[in-house]
């Protein structure tokens, strides 16, 4: 029979969710039984592809809206909490790393504000929405709700010329913890996912060059990158009963890469 992660009857949003991680996450989500409404910016044939392969929206739905503020992230819960009447789990997955090297001294303010707001600001407004729906819905320890947050191996190290997006995903590591302590004993679950390099459509400039891959690949002792779904299942997993007894944790997904770098 073997052991099933099951999200059977709950209700998810995924940010970021038209492709990369964040579709890899929706689908598996969609296999273990939940509902899930997921956002996009700008690529809507990938979205509604993926509704389409996902059963339709009886059991999942896309929404283009950008997040670049904290309004922007309250509005997002609103619409999810509005389509299917409720939130049991919140991914938050979305982000952008600038491809180009930025020295901190010539890093312009507006990459850096940019940055900012979409991998933290919105976050703030996100998260705040979700956990007013968890508490209203009455989340408990038997009735738990889960949020995830995805930050990166950046976050732990740095990662010079990438400064600002870095210091983006190293407050998410401090706010899962900070919530954790806030929200453990109310029901409310945090946790975080950090991926090392993951061939997404983000980050596979870095490494489309055979100097580029050499690059990377000699950071990570397994010697590859990450496919997407090595992603998302930790994502899933941390969302069912199975991690029941886990919160504040920083799970990394990068290969080994942290313990050598």
């Amino acid at each position: 029979m073997g052991v099933a992660l099951s999200l059977e009857n709950k209700i998810a949003l995924v940010t970021g969710g038209s492709r990369g991680i964040g579709a890899e996450t929706v689908r598996l989500f969609i296999e273990a039984g939940a509902r899930v409404i997921f956002n996009y910016r700008s690529a809507r044939a990938a979205a509604e592809a993926l509704v389409a392969a996902c059963g339709g929206p009886d059991r999942c739905r896309a929404v283009e809206q950008a997040l670049g503020t904290a309004a922007e992230g309250r509005l997002l819960v609103q619409t999810a909490v509005d389509a299917w009447g409720g939130l049991d789990v919140l991914v938050v997955n979305h982000g952008v790393w600038p491809a180009h090297d930025a020295p901190i001294d010539t890093m312009a303010d507006e990459q850096w504000r940019s940055t900012m707001g979409i991998n933290l600001d919105s976050v703030f407004g996100l998260v705040q929405a979700a956990v007013a729906q968890f508490k209203a819905a009455g989340a408990s320890s038997s009735k738990p709700a889960h949020l995830v947050l995805v930050a990166s191996t950046a976050a732990q190290r740095g990662e010079a010329f990438h400064a600002d997006y870095a210091a983006s995903k190293g407050a998410l590591v401090a706010l899962t913890k900070s919530l954790s302590s806030e929200l453990a004993g109310q029901g409310i679950a945090v946790n975080c996912v950090a991926p090392g390099w993951v061939a997404t459509d983000m980050s596979i400039s870095a490494f489309a060059t055979e100097a580029g891959r050499a690059k990377v690949f000699g950071t990570i002792p397994l010697g590859r990158v990450a496919t997407p779904a090595e992603v998302a299942g930790p994502i899933l997993f941390l969302c069912t009963p199975w991690a029941g007894f886990i919160s504040g944790e920083i799970l990394n997904v990068n290969g080994g890469a942290v313990l050598v770098g």
